[in-house]
């Protein structure tokens, strides 16, 4: 079974078969998903997501991208939504220097905010990052909140980069940008990094792996990604569906199938991960040499 951290189901782009394609996941093999909430707007349908399945999880955050709206008042909406016993974690949130707006001190403060909400309600958060590497990990040292821990999502910067995060505790998220030809520095961390702490994603319907690069991407891709990492770390695709769903069940501190943490309980309980026996944070030793 394959569990998909990082989703975007209440798209648009899934309006016209959005039910028919949620159907096939299980018999397709994908056992949990986590929807991720990019604006106020969508962390509300993803919420909506997930009360609707139970096989889908929610992730409720701003992107950078649509920081401009945050104020006070939706950092308290975030807040009490966060107490919904389906959100999971806070994301996703972080820098993005690819476009010009919003300003950069705009996604620097609601950035740092929403970092500082995640400690405070106890949630791993889900980090967005793009062309904005110093600024991410300097906010990062600075706010994260290192006992909940959280994803680099869609990673892209080097190895160096990497084992900076993975020092701090968090996973790295691969996804389909790793079947691409031009990719040789994302498939140099992956042969790099330690197996125990990767975690697998589509943000679909975006980032479709190769051979559908350009068209919609769903969880059901996710065999490209499993089959590239297995070549790339010299090792079956059984083993990578194995290590890295229970990673993502390490990362978002539950078990799927068994329903998530209540609301006053602490997010690092340690409970059983049935996929492959360890406990909620604690690494797998025999996974360290991959």
């Amino acid at each position: 079974m394959i569990f998909d951290t990082h989703v975007h189901y209440d798209d648009q782009a899934f309006d016209e078969d959005r039910e028919v394609l949620l159907g096939r996941l299980k018999e397709e093999g994908i056992d949990t998903v986590v929807n991720i909430g990019a604006s106020i707007r969508t962390s509300k349908s993803t919420l909506k997501l997930a009360e609707q399945y139970p096989f889908i999880y929610a992730a409720i955050g701003v992107h950078p991208n649509e920081t401009a709206e945050l104020n006070e008042q939706y950092l308290d909406w975030l807040r009490d939504a966060a107490k919904h016993p389906r959100v999971v974690a806070i994301g996703e949130i972080g820098l993005d220097y690819y476009w010009k707006e919003p300003d950069r001190e705009i996604q620097k403060f609601w950035f740092a905010r929403q970092l500082d909400l995640a400690k405070e309600v106890h949630l791993p958060v889900v980090i967005h990052s793009r062309d904005a590497a110093q600024d991410t990990l300097d906010i990062m040292k600075e706010h994260a909140p290192h006992e909940a821990g959280g994803v680099i999502h869609c990673f892209s910067y080097g190895k160096e980069l990497a084992k900076e995060y993975l020092d701090m505790g968090f996973y790295i998220g691969i996804g389909g940008v790793v079947t691409f030809k031009n990719a040789k520095k994302l498939k140099e961390v992956v042969e790099s990094m330690p197996m125990d702490r990767m975690v697998l994603e589509t943000d679909c319907p975006y980032l479709s792996p190769e051979p559908l690069r350009g068209k919609r991407n769903s969880s059901l891709h996710l065999s490209y990604v499993v089959k590239a990492v297995s070549e790339i770390k010299g090792i079956s695709q059984e083993v990578v569906m194995e290590i890295t769903s229970a990673n993502a069940c390490r990362l978002y501190h539950f078990a799927p199938g068994q329903g998530f943490r209540a609301p006053e309980q602490s997010p690092l309980t340690e409970r059983n991960c049935p996929i492959d026996g360890t406990e909620i944070g604690k690494s797998p030793e025999d996974h360290r040499d991959y």
